[in-house]
C-alpha cells in the first residue's frame, strides 16, 4: 500500500466531474490508499471513519487555526479574530462558550413553532401548483431566517448576508476560491449592531454585546466590535449553508427512492432518522482541512509537520467498517449510528440540533403538501467547492 497517486486512485477536490459523484473514488481511497497524497496540490487525505474521527478529535496535532478550507490553509493568510471554526482551544473554547448560550435546549425548542410557521409561509402559496423548488422556495430562505431569529436581525440584513456569504465560499464548477484572503469580515452587520447598541432586545446580539468573559490572557472584558461582527457572519453563513444543502439533498434523494418517501409520508416518526441518513449519505461539506503540527504516522508512512491534510467526511460516512456492508445504500430506517457530518470533538457543530429541527420540519411540511414529486435534474443547478457541495436549485414536479 502506498500513498502515491496510482492510476485508479486520484482525488482532487476541485475536479468538477469527480465531485459530481465522488463516492466510487472515496471507496477506492478507503480500500487502497487510506493515507493518500496528492502531489500536484500538495495535500494528504484520510478516508476511513476511525482515521477521520481521530484526526478531528486531535486538535493539537490537526489544527484548525490556519483554516479548515484547503485554499485558505494553503494561502497562509492571517485568520481574523472571532472566526470560531478557524480557531483551536483555548481561544476556541472561550468563544464557543459565549455562543453556546444561543443554542440551549430551551432556546432551540422555543424556535420550533417559529420555524414551522415560517416554513408554512414559504410553502402555502405553492400548494395546488405543479412545481416546487426545494432550494429556491425553501432551503435558501428558511435557514437564514431562523438564524436571524436568534440574533434579532431584520430580514433585509439577512438577504445581504446570504448574498455575500454565497459570493465568498462558492466557486465556478471546478474552480478554487478566487480570493481566500477575502474572508467575511462581518461589516454587513455593522449598521445593525450600532443600531442594536441603542435599542437592546431579547436576542443573541444584545446578549453578546453585554456579556463579560475572561479571555485567553485572563482579562475580564466584553467582545470587541470586530469579534462580534465576525461571530455574526460566521454563524449566519454556516447556519444557512448546512441546512440549505440538507433540504436540497432531501428533495433529490427522496425522489430517487419513492418507496422510502411514501414510508415517511405514512409514518412521520421516521423523520428524525431520515434526516440523519440524508446527512450521512450526502454531507454538505465533503471534507475539512487541517494543518499538521507534528510528524504523524499512518499505515507506515509519515505525514510531516507543516502539511495540509483533508479529513474526507464524505468518505468516512460511507465506511463499511463503521456502517456495515450496506453503507453505500440510502435507507431512512437505518439504525442510529454516529456520522461525521457535524464534526466531532471541540468543533462539533454548535447548531446541530437546530439544523436537525429545520430539516425535520421542512420535510414534514413538504410531505404534507406534496406527498409525491419527481425532481427535474436537467434544470437543477449543482454547486460545489472545497467548502460546500449541494444544490442552488432543485426543482420538482409535484
Amino acid at each position: 500500500m502506498t500513498t502515491e497517486a496510482i492510476d485508479h486512485v486520484y482525488y482532487d477536490p476541485w475536479d468538477a466531474e469527480l465531485n459530481a459523484d465522488p463516492y466510487p473514488m472515496f471507496k477506492r481511497l478507503r480500500d487502497d490508499a487510506p493515507l493518500y497524497y496528492n502531489e500536484p496540490h500538495d495535500f494528504y487525505a484520510l478516508s476511513r471513519f476511525d482515521d477521520v474521527n481521530g484526526a478531528l478529535v486531535d486538535h493539537r496535532t490537526f489544527s484548525s487555526a490556519r483554516g479548515v478550507v484547503l485554499e485558505i490553509l494553503k494561502s497562509g493568510m492571517e485568520i481574523p479574530p472571532g472566526t470560531l471554526i478557524f480557531e483551536d482551544p483555548p481561544i476556541h473554547d472561550i468563544h464557543r462558550k459565549l455562543l453556546s448560550r444561543a443554542f440551549t435546549p430551551r432556546k432551540i425548542n422555543d424556535l420550533e413553532p417559529k420555524v414551522r410557521e415560517f416554513t408554512a409561509r414559504c410553502l402555502d402559496p405553492l400548494e395546488g401548483g405543479d412545481r416546487f423548488d426545494f432550494v429556491k422556495n425553501l432551503g435558501a430562505v428558511m435557514p437564514l431566517r431562523v438564524v436571524g431569529m436568534l440574533f434579532g436581525i431584520p430580514e433585509h440584513f439577512q438577504d445581504l448576508v446570504l448574498e455575500d456569504g454565497a459570493r465568498r465560499i462558492r466557486t465556478e464548477r471546478g474552480g478554487k476560491l478566487d480570493n481566500p484572503d477575502g474572508m467575511p469580515d462581518g461589516e454587513l452587520f455593522a449598521e445593525f449592531i450600532d443600531w442594536r447598541i441603542d435599542h437592546p432586545a431579547d436576542d443573541l446580539t444584545t446578549e453578546l454585546l453585554e456579556a463579560e468573559f475572561e479571555d485567553e490572557t485572563g482579562t475580564l472584558r466584553r467582545l470587541h466590535r470586530e469579534e462580534l461582527l465576525m461571530f455574526m457572519n460566521v454563524i449566519n453563513v454556516a447556519g444557512a449553508e448546512t441546512t440549505t444543502r440538507l433540504i436540497g439533498w432531501s428533495g433529490k434523494l427522496l425522489s430517487e427512492h419513492p418507496d422510502q418517501r411514501r414510508r415517511l409520508g405514512a409514518d412521520r416518526t421516521l423523520l428524525p432518522g431520515a434526516i440523519e441518513e440524508i446527512l450521512r449519505y450526502e454531507p454538505p461539506a465533503l471534507q475539512a482541512a487541517r494543518y499538521v503540527t507534528r510528524d504523524v504516522e499512518y499505515y507506515g508512512h509519515t505525514v510531516p509537520e507543516g502539511s495540509a491534510i483533508l479529513t474526507l467526511i464524505g468518505a468516512a460516512n460511507r465506511d463499511d467498517q463503521r456502517f456495515g456492508p450496506d453503507a453505500e445504500d440510502f435507507d431512512v430506517s437505518r439504525p442510529p449510528h454516529q456520522h461525521l457530518t457535524f464534526g466531532v470533538g471541540a468543533h462539533y457543530c454548535l447548531g446541530n440540533a437546530l439544523a436537525r429541527i429545520e430539516g425535520r420540519i421542512a420535510l414534514d411540511e413538504v410531505l404534507t403538501r406534496f406527498p409525491d414529486w419527481d425532481v427535474d435534474l436537467e434544470n437543477a443547478v449543482f454547486s460545489s467547492s472545497s467548502a460546500v457541495r449541494g444544490w442552488d436549485s432543485m426543482p420538482a414536479h409535484v
